[in-house]
């Protein structure tokens, strides 16, 4: 469906031919890419934390420790989100031009708490269940002081716009006729062959989703 109207906190105040607004765009790239960065004031001080999202209709989510300061003051604080798929570099015939193909989104607002065991192990299962699907259910459940342990987070998507490069570089004029190499040198995220924990049952077979899983 598409994305309302950008915000003053969304709207792209250059480049405006590489922003969008739909939300079909930004959900594919929150969907393409689980790591995401959240950024807020902890202190009077700029903080930024890595973490894995993941996407529930028009909200997204994550999670960490309870007693981690950062996911403390996140609840109920404003912060930004953001995710990145690195897509080429982009060589031109001037170190001015040079640039990256990428898919990016970021995503503004209050971060809420989930409150409750029964929300909370809804949302940790949405989120094994999209990366891994079916693993859940075979998963040793879930204990009450795991669930005490884990803090989620949440942010609704009214407030996201997404930024997209993509193709070789803009040169110059006049650049185009001087003697050095210039494209695109593409960047994809493989997955590599399943590893089994070396204290693995013998003759466990490797589960469909980690001979299949994927990035971007």
């Amino acid at each position: 469906m598409p994305h309302a109207a950008p915000s003053p906190r969304t709207r792209a105040r250059r480049l405006h031919e590489k922003a969008a607004y739909d939300r079909a765009v930004i959900d594919a790239i929150l969907d393409a890419m689980p790591v995401a960065h959240v950024g807020h004031v902890v202190d009077g001080s700029p903080v930024v934390i890595p973490t894995l999202q993941w996407r529930e209709g028009d909200r997204i989510y994550w999670h960490g420790s309870s007693a981690s300061r950062m996911q403390k003051r996140a609840a109920g604080a404003q912060v930004c989100v953001t995710v990145t798929l690195t897509d080429g570099m982009v060589l031109a015939r001037s170190g001015f031009e040079h640039s990256v193909n990428y898919r990016s989104v970021m995503v503004f607002g209050q971060a809420d708490v989930v409150e409750g065991a029964e929300a909370k192990t809804a949302h940790l299962r949405a989120m094994m269940d999209q990366l891994f699907p079916g693993r859940w259910d075979a998963l040793r459940p879930i204990t009450e002081q795991e669930l005490k342990a884990t803090r989620i987070l949440s942010l609704p998507l009214t407030e996201a716009s997404a930024k997209i490069s993509t193709g070789h570089a803009t040169e110059t004029p006049g650049d185009e006729s001087w003697p050095v190499w210039a494209g695109v040198i593409p960047i994809r995220l493989t997955v590599g062959t399943p590893e089994g924990a070396p204290d693995l049952v013998p003759g466990m077979p490797v589960p469909e989703y980690a001979r299949t899983y994927r990035i971007g």
